[in-house]
Parts: structure tokens; sequence; C-alpha cells
């Protein structure tokens, strides 16, 4: 089932990614606006799913391995919410934001990596095709 789930979590940006690319013109904000909030919302998720992959590691982290955890999960989120401020300051936006968003969702596979051994036997088969997709999708809304 999660991989299902996540495999449709990929719908919403695919879906705005073909509205920038083929809907009419005046869809084209709108579009651009909500791939940067879902691709800072699930970024911003998987920074919880890192806190809870850590959190339920108490041996880890008495011995302190796993304090980079918890710096690595709060990250994502400030790395969204940053994403808005061009477009709330009047800067160029939103192809910066969505670039930035893209490369936070691929090299989110590194953090990934690094707790594999703490997560489910399933983890890297689920994050590898989400982090990669949505990071290429969010990555093209950012050219179209």
């Amino acid at each position: 089932m999660p991989r299902w789930l996540g495999l449709a979590g990929l719908l919403p940006q695919f879906i705005c990614v073909a509205v920038l690319y083929w809907g009419p013109d005046y869809s084209r904000e709108p579009a651009q606006i909500i791939s940067v909030a879902y691709a800072a919302l699930i970024l911003s998720f998987l920074g919880g799913t890192w806190w809870g992959i850590a959190a339920m590691a108490p041996a880890a982290e008495r011995r302190r391995a796993l304090g980079w955890v918890w710096i690595a999960a709060v990250l994502p989120a400030l790395v969204g919410l940053a994403c808005f401020l061009p477009w709330l300051l009047g800067w160029e936006w939103p192809e910066p934001s969505l670039i930035m968003l893209a490369g936070g969702l691929l090299v989110s596979l590194g953090v990934d990596a690094k707790l594999n051994s703490l997560a489910p036997p399933w983890w890297m088969a689920l994050r590898v095709p989400l982090s990669i997709g949505l990071g290429l999708l969010t990555l093209a809304a950012a050219l179209a």
C-alpha cells in the first residue's frame, strides 16, 4: 500500500506540469503556485518521516549517532518556507523556487540512504522513485 499511495502522490505535480505545458494561459499562475506548494509540502513531510525514524531509534540516539538527523529533519520545512519568500517579497518567482525544491527532493535521497538501516525494509524501494519522480516533475515545472 505505501508504494501505491506514494506513486499516487506524484499525480498532483504531474497534473501541474501537464497544465503548464499544455493548458490554457490563464491556468499557468495557479499551476505554478500549486506546484511550489505541493513540492514544499512533500519535502516538509519527508523531513517529518526522518524525525519519526530517528525517534524510533532510541539506542542510536543515546550513542548520539543520530544527532544530525534532527537537523536534517527540520531543514526541509525551512527550505519549503524559504521558497515562498521571493513571492511574498516581489522577487523573481516561481522558477528559482521550483529549482531549489527539485534539488532538495533529489538530494533528500542521501538522507534516506543514510537512514536506510533504521527504516522499514521497503524504504529505499519507495523513496528512490518518489524522490526522483517528484524532483524531476518539479524541475519540469520550473522549465515550463
